[in-house]
């Protein structure tokens, strides 16, 4: 006689219906992820994917242009309203859309240091550090810890990693590969 192995257990999932639900079950009821997404790449691809793998909703605290400004990029960035519509289009490309909340980051930390219905937190290895500061400051406000989820970066095909200004200053491409020096 066959056994079966036991049904798999729902406890600590939480179910998704509705616009943009592919019927799954998530780990959180809702996650937040930060960013400036001025060129979305592979290593913003990595982080959201991760994001609503573990959420049901998905809050992405885009950076606003002030804070922008304050953070003294070595590269030009784009204006939010540009950076927040090609989220937007990427995020449908994938099917996301319908559980994103995407909100304007005026200050580094956003809706995460006061948002009760919040569970986990998802940064880059970049970013763990100001993963730990929100849950520092949501201690202050008497809010529970939220549980970090840290991405690996992601490495182009020459070795170093992918990023805007990598990108901008035409060494690679989104995805990470070489880009041709004449043109």
């Amino acid at each position: 006689m066959k056994m079966r192995p036991p049904a798999p257990s729902n406890h600590g999932r939480h179910h998704m219906k509705g616009e943009g639900s592919t019927g799954g079950e998530f780990r959180h009821p809702s996650v937040a992820v930060g960013g400036t997404f001025d060129i979305v790449h592979a290593g913003h691809e990595r982080l959201l994917s991760r994001a609503f793998e573990l959420g049901a909703v998905v809050f992405i605290g885009v950076t606003g242009d002030r804070l922008v400004r304050r953070l003294h990029k070595s590269h030009r960035v784009r204006s939010f309203s540009f950076r927040v519509r090609d989220l937007r289009r990427f995020l449908k490309v994938h099917g996301w859309l319908g559980r994103a909340r995407i909100v304007e980051l005026k200050d580094p930390f956003g809706p995460a240091i006061k948002r009760k219905d919040l569970q986990a937190l998802v940064v880059s290895e970049n970013t763990k550090q100001n993963g730990r500061r929100v849950n520092s400051m949501r201690r202050r406000w008497k809010l529970p810890p939220l549980r970090l989820y840290v991405v690996g970066l992601v490495k182009a095909e020459d070795g170093g990693l992918i990023s805007a200004t990598r990108i901008r200053s035409g060494e690679i491409d989104s995805r990470g590969n070489p880009m041709s020096k004449h043109g």
